[in-house]
């Protein structure tokens, strides 16, 4: 009886990533606090609190597409983190220690917090399925974009920077053109849900 408890617990909690039901633009996301990969409490209120939007970003030290897109995260948080856009990145991997994030947030320069999400539980709040993933918040929670960065992994060929014009859109007071564009990337690597 104590491993059908056990089962159904995880089940409860670790969902498959099938069963998972990403957010649309116009919900209300979930709040959440974290450690930054220095130890510090991040949470995603506290972002909000200073800035207009938040970006929240779900990325990985070992993707090739979101290490691909790594200088990108960083121009797009040099370009609008002055105009009251906060920057978040999110770790969800289960196969990534800390340490790992820390080391490839100081290699790449990143100047937003990078928290780690253990057991994955806010890619599952919200839905996250790849790395890089995006979301774009107001100060309601309300989610505005969800998505791409651009649409092509080589930066040399991107025809179309989505990321880039829906914050500039939303500075200029417009309506976002698209606000849901499928992500691309690598698999979030979640817990096992059969571990004992």
């Amino acid at each position: 009886m104590k491993t059908l408890v056990a089962v159904l617990l995880l089940a409860v909690s670790f969902p498959a990533a099938a069963d998972l039901k990403s957010l649309k633009a116009g919900d209300t996301v979930p709040a959440f606090a974290l450690k930054n990969y220095d130890g510090k409490d991040v949470s995603l209120e506290g972002v909000l609190k200073d800035n207009r939007y938040a970006v929240v970003m779900f990325v990985a030290t070992r993707c090739p597409v979101s290490n691909a897109y790594n200088g990108r995260m960083a121009g797009l948080h040099s370009t609008f983190s002055g105009k009251k856009i906060g920057f978040i990145a999110v770790n969800s991997n289960n196969s990534e220690p800390v340490e790992e994030v820390r080391d490839h947030s100081k290699e790449n320069k990143f100047g937003f917090p990078v928290v780690k999400d253990p057991n994955n539980v806010i890619a599952d709040a919200w839905g996250a399925m790849v790395t890089p993933e995006i979301f774009v918040v107001d100060k309601s929670m309300k989610l505005l974009y969800h998505g791409r960065i651009d649409d092509n992994r080589k930066e040399g060929d991107v025809t179309k920077k989505d990321l880039a014009d829906a914050l500039t859109a939303l500075l200029a007071g417009k309506e976002i053109a698209k606000e849901q564009l499928r992500a691309f990337g690598c698999s979030i690597k979640r817990v096992e849900e059969s571990a004992p």
